[in-house]
């Protein structure tokens, strides 16, 4: 399958994609500018300002958003007033990097140092009543996370094992059993942002590869969607009908003229498999 490019290259870094009938529209983020954004029905695009950086976002189930920041979180009302809530580190060189909810309406961000330091990053959680955890320690770059329809597993990136783990996952004992899911390594290939389907697979956009890959519950790979872009970050499954999966590109790191799609927004029709988003419950 191939995707067909939904919007110009409107984005430097353009990751977290995510579609909420909540919002009734897609919303991403570019990340290193700081914005998110908005894709309109008549295909206008809206930049929302929300700091150095706007890691991920999930809508929030009384309106607006959760927002991961530079050095922790934000919440924005539905008038879209944002609200920081206190930093979580005070090192400007690690930064806030990809996010998503657990079936319980937590939302879960995790880190990175600017400059890939082994080690250097965390993935936090953070619940309905604004305080926040650490999940897990000593990653390098926290990715793509999220649950299977029925919540007992949870996927996770951090790209720079060239894996996708999985874990069990407990509503109060949190995540156990770590243990690989899709290993890249062989292939050179690096998993970056990951969204889960109604039937269990699992679709990872692959950072250096051009391409998403859908991977079924056992780990088998059983689908690829090739992109005419390289650098392919992130991906969701929404749209009214909960059937297209939109792909975000980044150009971060590319020469001027190098790539001219990297940043557009990608899509194919997958099919109704769609599960509406998780949103953050605070």
């Amino acid at each position: 399958m191939h995707a067909e490019q939904l919007t110009p290259p409107v984005a430097y870094h353009a990751e977290g994609p995510v579609w909420a009938a909540r919002w009734g529209e897609l919303r991403w983020v570019d990340m290193l500018a700081g914005d998110v954004l908005s894709l309109g029905a008549d295909g206008s695009i809206r930049r929302t300002r929300v700091g150095a950086i706007a890691a991920a976002l999930r809508p929030r189930q009384g309106g607006g958003a959760v927002i991961a920041i530079e050095r922790g979180f934000a919440l924005q009302s539905a008038d879209g007033l944002l609200t920081r809530l206190p930093e979580l580190w005070s090192d400007p060189n690690v930064r806030m990097n990809e996010g998503g909810c657990d079936p319980e309406g937590r939302f879960y961000a995790g880190s990175m140092a600017y400059d890939q330091r082994p080690g250097a990053a965390t993935l936090y959680r953070l619940d309905p009543d604004g305080t926040t955890s650490v999940v897990l320690e000593g990653v390098t770059v926290s990715n793509g996370i999220d649950w299977s329809p029925d919540g007992s597993r949870a996927y996770y990136a951090d790209t720079h094992t060239h894996r996708v783990d999985v874990f069990d996952h407990d509503p109060v004992r949190g995540f156990s059993n770590r243990r690989p899911f899709v290993d890249l390594t062989a292939h050179g290939l690096r998993p970056d942002g990951l969204t889960v389907d109604a039937d269990g697979g699992v679709w990872i956009a692959l950072s250096n590869g051009g391409a998403v890959r859908r991977y079924d519950r056992a780990g088998r790979l059983d689908e690829m969607i090739e992109l005419p872009a390289r650098k392919v970050t992130a991906c969701t499954i929404g749209g009214p009908a909960l059937d297209t999966l939109f792909i975000t590109t980044s150009r971060e790191g590319l020469e001027p003229g190098e790539d001219p799609l990297a940043g557009s927004i990608f899509h194919v029709a997958v099919g109704p498999i769609g599960v509406p988003v998780r949103e953050f419950v605070g």
